[in-house]
């Protein structure tokens, strides 16, 4: 009888090494296959929305890619309620007139330096120059033109024009509203419209 007893001692530890090894079979088990099986798919389903969006993401740059513009041989600027006098805005036209935009801006540079006048009509001073009879330096009106030009040059690039066979065909200059000052004066303002067109050649089609 005293083979078969056994000290609680031993029983205790007998209990404990089963219970460790139940434990141990438990965690075997938790550990399913399943959970390898999702990470898989998330990751193949992450793989998927990332190969979406980039799809999608180039259908957008496609459709927002800008069309072809298409080539044209003619430039206009606008420009409404300068304030300038019309006269002056009148004879800058005619001054510009038939000179590329480049040269343009040359020349109402000379006139902003008081280098080169602009030829004007009636009594008037007399200046120096070819075919001058009576001129002026119309500095803030020519800058304002200076200003209009160089927009003009910029819609003339976006046409795809060659600037050095584009000119000015028509300067326009037009009354505009005078708003109302003090002492009953009233200010001066304009519109001036400008167009530039590219000189093809003879053999040459619009």
């Amino acid at each position: 009888m005293a083979e078969k007893t056994k000290p609680k001692t031993e029983k205790k530890e007998e209990h404990r090494h089963i219970e460790a090894k139940r434990e141990y079979n438990k965690e075997e088990k938790i550990e399913p296959k399943t959970e390898i099986k999702y990470e898989t798919k998330t990751e193949e389903k992450k793989e998927i929305k990332s190969e979406e969006i980039e799809e999608k993401k180039e259908e957008k740059k496609t459709k927002k890619e800008a069309p072809k513009i298409k080539k044209k041989f003619v430039a206009y600027v606008n420009s409404r309620n300068l304030p300038i006098s019309k006269k002056q805005a009148m004879y800058i036209c005619s001054f510009i007139k038939g000179k590329t935009i480049d040269k343009a801006i040359a020349d109402l540079e000379k006139v902003v330096k008081l280098r080169l006048p602009v030829p004007f009509k009636g009594e008037i001073p007399h200046r120096r120059g070819k075919g001058m009879m009576s001129g002026r330096y119309p500095k803030v009106a020519s800058k304002h033109f200076i200003n209009l030009l160089k927009g003009l040059k910029g819609n003339a690039l976006v046409n795809q024009m060659d600037l050095d066979k584009t000119i000015i065909s028509e300067g326009i200059s037009n009354w505009a509203p005078e708003p109302a000052r003090s002492g009953g004066r009233h200010a001066k303002r304009a519109h001036v419209t400008l167009k530039a067109k590219e000189i093809l050649s003879k053999g040459g089609k619009k």
